[in-house]
């Protein structure tokens, strides 16, 4: 940090993201990738937008929003499009929470939050999980803040029931609920329904995971009209360019071409319960995730322990150094053939340990 750097940044601690290597791996499962890449469609999109790059983009991202609002079965004016879900998060920080009315959200989640709140100036409120590491809906009923929620929840992969989501709502009639649901279309239940009935529910998703452009850096959110007019008013204060041309193009394609993006969310999801039903032969335990990663430990391998070997064998996985979770490993769920290379070498690191 240089010396110019505001005194209100100097207890800042960034958010860590997902190790991207830069040389050649044997296979990356670290950081919720999709393993499929981008449907044609939306590479042609892309390529003939490209030619219309000396003009400025739509700041009201229309054709999107249209898109997303279709797709979803909302009005268009329920939709902002962002730079990434997290563009959308961090406008809801700065609309909903302040001096009065600080963040709420679990203990351990997406590592986002409070750095949010951080950055923001906003104070907040860290819940704790349950043994189990799920969430106790009824610790956020009357939560005099403002509550962000992501379902399924990271890094555990643990989803709250659309009942549970909606007592959660209806319990804070006085603040907004913010579920980030960016694994939602891997087996949770989306609230996307809810924001017809609730005008207190901020629904955010993202192109990332489940339409394979994490590179795009692609976002929405999804809420009564008041609340997206909100969330503009910031937008249009700070970066109403905020979704260049291409990413409109490549978002609008992939939309039109949904089914593609469900099929490949299926496989993913029957890649999970392959997974699982070989690890769990292995002796490892994990959380009942419905999301495109598994969290899990074995109890005769510490995690750290697990991750280091296989990074060394060029396969890489997530840890996090908190005495909560030292002893798991969140992993990607890849194409079968990645699954398979993670399953060789762990059998081949179990074999070695003794185990």
């Amino acid at each position: 940090m240089s010396k110019y750097l505001s005194s209100k940044y100097a207890a800042l601690e960034p958010y860590t993201p997902g190790e991207q290597p830069k040389t050649q791996v044997l296979t990356k499962l670290n950081t919720n990738e999709s393993p499929f890449p981008p449907m044609p469609e939306v590479i042609e999109a892309v390529r003939a937008e490209a030619e219309r790059l000396q003009l400025y983009p739509d700041p009201d991202s229309t054709m999107l929003r249209e898109a997303v609002a279709e797709t979803l079965g909302v009005d268009p004016d329920m939709v902002i499009c962002n730079n990434g879900s997290d563009e959308t998060l961090y406008f809801a920080f700065l609309a909903y929470c302040d001096a009065e009315t600080p963040a709420v959200f679990p203990k351990l989640s997406y590592g986002f939050y409070p750095v949010f709140a951080d950055i923001t100036g906003i104070s907040f409120r860290d819940i704790p999980l349950k043994s189990d590491f799920s969430i106790d809906p009824e610790d956020y009923y009357d939560a005099k803040g403002t509550v962000f929620i992501a379902n399924p929840n990271a890094p555990t992969g643990i989803p709250l029931s659309l009942s549970q989501i909606e007592g959660i709502v209806q319990h804070n009639p006085d603040n907004v609920v913010v579920i980030d649901e960016a694994y939602v279309d891997f087996g949770t239940e989306s609230a996307v329904p809810l924001t017809k009935k609730y005008d207190n529910l901020l629904v955010i998703q993202t192109f990332s995971k489940s339409r394979s452009m994490a590179g795009m850096r692609l976002g929405y959110g999804i809420a009564d009209p008041k609340i997206i007019a909100d969330l503009n008013a910031l937008r249009y204060s700070t970066n109403p360019y905020n979704i260049d041309r291409l990413a409109i193009a490549a978002g609008t394609a992939s939309l039109r071409n949904d089914e593609v993006n469900r099929e490949h969310c299926r496989t993913v999801m029957e890649n999970r319960q392959y997974t699982v039903d070989q690890l769990k032969e292995l002796g490892f335990e994990m959380t009942d995730s419905t999301a495109n990663f598994i969290f899990v430990r074995h109890p005769g391998i510490g995690g750290d322990v697990l991750f280091r070997k296989l990074r060394e064998r060029g396969v890489i996985i997530r840890h996090w150094d908190k005495p909560e979770i030292n002893d798991y490993n969140r992993i990607t769920i890849g194409s079968k053939e990645q699954m398979d290379i993670l399953l060789r070498e762990v059998r081949d690191i179990l074999k070695e340990a003794g185990l």
